[in-house]
């Protein structure tokens, strides 16, 4: 975030963020991108230890009591370790705890949110399965009603935690004869007999977080332990996808912005032709473009989550979300793509993280929802606005302002 956009408790806040960021170990980060950490545990209970996790939540679960932008600076922050760092505290702190704070009990925040702010536990969200990834409404998860419990069966794959989680934050298909956004029902699952991490993924990027497939059998569920309505998870759903992408969607920023520092250091130490590589246009000029983009990422996720902050109308913030998730991480893909380039073959080896970055990055546009599924939402969402506009005369008619607006013959739509 800018800073001069934060408020002077932001600002302290982002400097304990900042700190947190630079204890981290050097060994740390690379055991993770060696796969010789699987899950960072370590690295939760310290962030939990210095409080920085779900700050928007209230004191009494283990927050802050702040709000969306101070979530957004703080990721931003995080993701300067890598974007991996920033997924694993991510998913089980913004994800499954908004959906326990938003939607749970409080004897449900007392069990799973207080411990997991505290560093005590973790957790991770389960949605895709092996048969669908954007297709939310087609789980084949299933969990069957016993009267006092429920019955989990099914398959989750490509969860982060997976392999590390205490508890995990089910979807499954609780009533197989409804239409589909009335039979999907949300869990809090714990670690227990019959949940298997049953295959550890090796990924490009974002190593160590335990990307695992999760298999669930005969999974006893107690009645308690069902979040919000019965039959309702499309709700809790709905909810999660601020934080699925515009957590994402910051710490993205965060992930990219080394790239662009290192390269800017590079190539104002290394000369060729007698002179720093940075004096030549088309080096320096691809350096302005990627700081361009990050900073046009940054106004773009302060706007939004001022947007959710103010809680404006629903389907503009979920236009707004979409539009942030879709246009960030495609930015800093590119931010990160132009460092390389200016590097030049040096960029593309292990001996400065460019390398590691880009690969980190190539995650960002693909998870949490593709950016093809964001444009179906921003385009939906968009006719939706421009016809209530046009219907409810909120806006000057332009068509007729052209010189020939009302030539014959020429104006055909069908």
């Amino acid at each position: 975030m800018f800073d001069y956009l934060l408020t002077k408790k932001q600002k302290k806040l982002k400097k304990e963020a900042r700190d947190f960021v630079k204890s981290i170990p050097r060994e740390m980060i690379l055991n993770m991108d060696a796969d010789k950490i699987q899950f960072p545990k370590e690295f939760l209970q310290e962030a939990a230890k210095r409080n920085l996790m779900g700050c928007r939540y209230p004191e009494k679960w283990g927050g802050r009591d702040m709000d969306w932008v101070s979530t957004c600076m703080v990721m931003e922050e995080i993701g300067v370790l890598g974007y991996i760092f920033a997924c694993t505290f991510g998913v089980g702190a913004e994800l499954v705890c908004d959906a326990i704070i938003l939607h749970g009990n409080d004897a449900q925040k007392e069990k799973y949110v207080k411990p997991l702010l505290k560093g005590d536990i973790f957790a991770a969200e389960c949605l895709t399965e092996p048969r669908g990834g954007s297709d939310f409404f087609g789980t084949a998860t299933t969990a069957e009603d016993k009267g006092d419990h429920f019955i989990l069966n099914g398959q989750k794959r490509f969860i982060v935690g997976g392999e590390g989680a205490d508890y995990f934050l089910v979807y499954a298909r609780t009533k197989l004869d409804a239409a589909p956004h009335k039979s999907i029902s949300c869990f809090i699952v714990d670690r227990s007999k019959g949940v298997k991490s049953e295959y550890l993924y090796g990924l490009m990027g974002c190593r160590g977080g335990g990307a695992s497939r999760l298999v669930f059998k005969d999974v006893k569920v107690p009645k308690e332990n069902l979040l919000g309505e019965l039959n309702q998870g499309v709700r809790i759903f709905n909810t999660m996808m601020i934080p699925e992408r515009l957590g994402t969607a910051a710490m993205t920023i965060g992930a990219a912005a080394p790239a662009v520092d290192v390269a800017t250091g590079y190539t104002s130490k290394r000369k060729a032709f007698g002179q720093p590589v940075a004096a030549f246009q088309g080096v320096s000029f691809q350096i302005a473009e990627a700081v361009t983009l990050l900073d046009a990422s940054r106004a773009m996720i302060y706007t939004t989550a001022r947007a959710v902050d103010e809680q404006i109308n629903d389907k503009q913030i979920r236009r707004l979300v979409s539009q942030s998730k879709k246009f960030v991480t495609e930015s800093c893909q590119k931010a990160a793509h132009n460092a390389m380039q200016v590097m030049g073959g040096i960029g593309y080896t292990n001996i400065y993280p460019v390398e590691r970055i880009f690969r980190d990055l190539r995650l960002a546009s693909i998870w949490t929802g593709t950016n093809e599924v964001m444009s179906i939402i921003i385009a939906n969402e968009w006719y939706k606005e421009y016809r209530y506009k046009k219907k409810a005369d909120r806006m000057r008619d332009i068509e007729p302002d052209a010189e020939e607006a009302n030539a014959k013959d020429e104006k055909i739509f069908e």
